[in-house]
């Protein structure tokens, strides 16, 4: 049964939402603000956050941005519906994924689901099965401890940035079109102006750094996808 933490200053909806999710199997437990998210989320007993942006006492940004120095826990950010500013910058700090509100609760249970299934190991297959190391250059990616190193140094990624990487290796060399990355790295169909997959990508870009010959590791092939750069 996985474990999902609730933040949302809306009492009623909190309510309401722990009880369909635990409907659906999950385990919930709920803060009605940020100091009380954020010092629950850092006791590592939950395995997905769901983090709504405005909350007293501390605002969900600052509630990732502290829990992004200490852990990897996937957060799933929720927004102003159309508020394209804080959704970026969700994604900037380190969320997984992020729904604007007022939310459908079948969306939030379908979304909550993909990101959860992104921290499960794959196979070559992209089933579950034994793990694996991918090597493309300087970089090295193990699909059984889900690490990741370039240059002989680990990188922290979360687990929706490891999933747009593994599915990016796996193709290296070859151009993946963004709808297919996004079905295959973060679970659903790639939406009009959805800009998760690019942020997810540019945050990659920012936390692996360049090839050797300062050659950017991902390349965007415009109008089309992205491609790891195979030297």
């Amino acid at each position: 049964m996985a474990r999902i933490l609730l933040a949302d200053d809306d009492v009623e909806l909190c309510r309401m939402l722990q009880e369909y999710l635990q409907a659906e199997g999950f385990s919930v437990d709920t803060a009605h603000d940020g100091e009380t998210a954020l010092a629950k989320a850092m006791t590592g007993d939950f395995d997905l956050v769901v983090l709504d942006v405005m909350m007293p006492r501390k605002n969900g940004f600052d509630v990732l941005r502290e829990l992004r120095a200490h852990a990897l826990t996937p957060v799933l950010m929720l927004t102003a519906r159309g508020d394209d500013i804080d959704s970026v910058l969700g994604l900037e700090l380190g969320a997984d994924d992020y729904l604007g509100k007022p939310c459908n609760p079948r969306v939030l249970n379908a979304r909550i689901r993909a990101v959860l299934r992104r921290s499960e190991p794959r196979s070559p297959e992209e089933g579950s099965g034994a793990a694996e190391t991918l090597q493309v250059d300087d970089l090295t990616l193990h699909t059984g401890t889900r690490s990741v190193r370039s240059a002989e140094q680990p990188v922290a990624l979360t687990s929706t940035e490891f999933r747009v990487l593994e599915v990016l290796l796996r193709e290296a060399g070859h151009v993946i079109p963004k709808s297919s990355l996004s079905e295959r790295a973060l679970g659903r169909r790639l939406a009009s102006f959805d800009r998760s997959l690019d942020m997810h990508v540019s945050n990659l870009r920012r936390k692996l750094g360049p090839l050797p010959d300062g050659e950017e590791r991902i390349k965007t092939v415009r109008g089309v996808g992205y491609q790891y750069v195979v030297k």
